[in-house]
């Protein structure tokens, strides 16, 4: 059996288009919370900084994250998100388990 899989995905938007993510988000966050393996899908706004956000993931495995990537939600947003990003996220997997 897999490990669950943490994801830290950082988001930056062209500036003053941070609204345009949260409704991207808000649209899309539903739908993902609902795929088979989806644990946790949550972003936060940047304090003091309303165009750069952290997305927090967690998925029950390798398996769940990679059809997530490819479901067509995602391949819509992700495809729609290059008209207010300012590039690419920046994605950092963590361990399975925090340190001591």
């Amino acid at each position: 059996m897999s490990q669950p899989i943490r994801l830290v995905i950082h988001i930056t938007t062209l500036p003053g288009r941070g609204k345009d993510q949260i409704a991207a988000f808000e649209r899309t966050a539903p739908l993902v919370r609902a795929e088979e393996g989806c644990l946790q899908y949550d972003m936060h706004q940047v304090c003091d900084a309303p165009d750069r956000f952290v997305l927090i993931e967690r998925w029950s495995s390798e398996e769940a994250l990679a059809a997530h990537d490819v479901s067509p939600h995602m391949v819509e947003a992700d495809a729609a998100a290059t008209a207010f990003r300012a590039g690419p996220a920046t994605v950092v997997q963590l361990v399975s388990e925090p340190l001591a």
